[in-house]
């Protein structure tokens, strides 16, 4: 193994998650339709090679119930200041033995954890 490529996101409409996620700063990867009316959305981190997909076909996985993601960032209080000037809803700094945290939630409630590095 190597590193992690793709996590799939589930959300109930793409394009509105897209959006959400742009303003997080995600850029657009890829975009396409690949059958039976579903939709690529693939979106990631410049520079880096993880990325995410907004996924709308796996019943095992209904809209909103990712949890656990975390994403690595410099500065919590930054990402806030953005975040809100952007209308994104953010939760309190969580002070841990093991590091600060924010949480955010999409549209659809997957919930995403950023920790300050």
């Amino acid at each position: 193994m190597k590193s992690i490529e793709i996590i799939s996101i589930p959300v109930t409409d793409q394009e509105r998650s897209k959006q959400f996620y742009e303003n997080l700063g995600f850029t657009l990867i890829a975009e396409a339709p690949f059958g039976n009316g579903d939709k690529w959305v693939q979106l990631g981190f410049p520079g880096h090679d993880a990325s995410i997909t907004l996924v709308t076909w796996f019943p095992g996985m209904p809209a909103g119930s990712m949890h656990g993601f975390v994403i690595k960032t410099d500065s919590l209080e930054q990402d806030i200041e953005e975040f809100t000037s952007k209308g994104i809803a953010v939760g309190n700094i969580d002070e841990t033995p093991w590091g600060r945290f924010l949480s955010v939630k999409d549209p659809d409630g997957n919930a995403l954890s950023f920790h300050e590095a």
